[in-house]
């Protein structure tokens, strides 16, 4: 049985790969953990303490404060659709409102926070689209 073509673009699979190697660059939790590997550690560790000694955890909440530290706090990778209509916006000079309210939906996914402002026109620029198009320039 044939397996399905993966029909994303070139350049979406790029930025993806991209975005990856970054967040795992970024990722202090995991690097102690292979440094606990490679040193043997992590079984000195486990035979002390037992399978379940909560490093599992500790690796995942150092990932996370170190993220949010240093700025890296999107949590959900864009869709290759969501990665498309952000780009094709990159060379406007403005959006209508369809269009802003298209670009705040994809902002709230990606980095899990809902907009809320009495002037989403005033503020639309700096706090969802140019954080947008820095997100997918970060990773080209």
């Amino acid at each position: 049985m044939k397996e399905p073509k993966d029909k994303r673009t070139k350049a979406y699979k790029k930025w993806l790969e991209n975005q990856e190697k970054q967040e795992k660059k970024l990722a202090l939790g995991d690097k102690i953990a292979d440094f606990t590997k490679a040193t043997g550690i992590d079984r000195a560790v486990k035979y002390v303490f037992g399978e379940d000694c909560g490093c599992e955890e500790r690796q995942e909440y150092i990932n996370k404060t170190v993220s949010k530290l240093f700025g890296r706090t999107h949590v959900h990778p864009l869709t290759e659709d969501e990665y498309n209509y952000v780009l094709s916006t990159k060379d406007l000079r403005r959006l209508n409102s369809q269009q802003q309210r298209e670009m705040t939906k994809i902002y709230e996914r990606v980095f899990n926070v809902k907009i809320v402002s009495s002037c989403s026109s005033c503020s639309f620029p700096s706090k969802v689209w140019r954080p947008l198009l820095r997100l997918i320039e970060a990773y080209n």
